[in-house]
């Protein structure tokens, strides 16, 4: 992936926050013709950096898995060089949101790619012990909190059609494409537009660059509110 020097992330914990919260990830690997790519659920299972360090995904394991019919997971081979890419907040930029011309549109994103090696894991409890979990990751994630125990029984039922595995990371990509190529006062203008127009993903995004700019040192010391008029801010 092309990542100009502008677009890279100016602190490691983003990078991970990334992948915590946007856990369904692609999975792709060579196929035959062309490469294999399933969407799946992967989440971090342990980080290679110890307690109070900076954080790092290079080292860290993570845990996924697929429908064991899947071509895919048929073809998974352990050792096997793969790519899992964890799609955060992204929206259309309008030259609307800019104020100025000459303009262009963009689309502003936020990616994180995982190089690595996976392991298939066999059926039975090594499989059962990955959906678990994926679930308790998943349900922190959605902030439902949901207790998967008495339904052991039915996951161990269901878990012959699924396909576990390990990934094991061994280097890190990320791009953060927040408008950082414009000045602070373009940048603030894409920030209301993008707070006051759309739903939830524009709202991220503008979220997104406000703490792309406090890390640079250039933003507020407090997000602005999504619902506060330009006016005021």
């Amino acid at each position: 992936m092309l990542i100009p020097e502008m677009y890279r992330p100016r602190r490691a914990s983003d990078i991970v926050d990334v992948v915590r919260s946007n856990p369904l990830a692609l999975l792709a690997g060579n196929g035959v013709g062309t490469p294999f790519a399933t969407h799946a659920p992967v989440i971090i299972d342990q980080m290679a950096t110890e307690p109070g360090a900076t954080e790092s995904l290079v080292g860290a394991i993570m845990l996924g898995h697929m429908n064991r019919c899947n071509e895919h997971w048929q073809a998974l081979r352990e050792g096997e060089n793969v790519l899992a890419v964890f799609q955060g907040s992204h929206f259309y930029i309008s030259p609307v949101a800019y104020e100025q011309r000459p303009a262009a549109p963009t689309w502003n994103f936020i990616t994180v790619h995982l190089r690595g090696r996976v392991e298939p894991l066999p059926a039975g409890e090594p499989t059962l012990q990955v959906v678990v979990a994926t679930v308790k990751a998943l349900e922190k994630v959605a902030g439902t909190a949901w207790d998967p125990t008495d339904s052991l029984d039915y996951f161990r039922r269901i878990q012959p059609g699924v396909g576990a595995f390990r990934l094991h990371v061994e280097s890190v990509e990320a791009m953060f494409k927040l408008s950082q190529e414009h000045p602070p006062q373009v940048r603030r203008s894409i920030r209301e537009h993008l707070s006051a127009h759309g739903g939830g993903w524009s709202r991220e995004v503008a979220e997104a660059m406000w703490s792309e700019e406090f890390a640079a040192g250039e933003g507020r010391l407090e997000a602005p509110a999504a619902d506060e008029p330009a006016s005021e801010r």
